[in-house]
């Protein structure tokens, strides 16, 4: 049980401060769940382009927010 919350999320904000983003491996981790998930048949060919406007419309618009540093 966590008794000090903000000790809890101030250790979670530094823990991700210093985690450093690697792209590649990112990429490859979600590559690796889209195969899983292929395997136990949650995506199937004939569901492959379901939903695909609405995810071009999410991509465009996350797109168009100015990236801060």
């Amino acid at each position: 049980m966590i008794r000090d919350a903000a000790r809890w999320q101030a250790f979670e904000h530094e823990l991700i401060a210093k985690q450093k983003l690697d792209y590649a491996e990112n990429l490859r981790l979600v590559e690796g769940m889209y195969d899983l998930a292929r395997k136990l048949g949650k995506f199937t060919a004939e569901d492959a382009l379901d939903g695909i406007e609405k995810t071009i419309r999410v991509a465009r618009a996350i797109n168009c927010v100015r990236r801060t540093p």
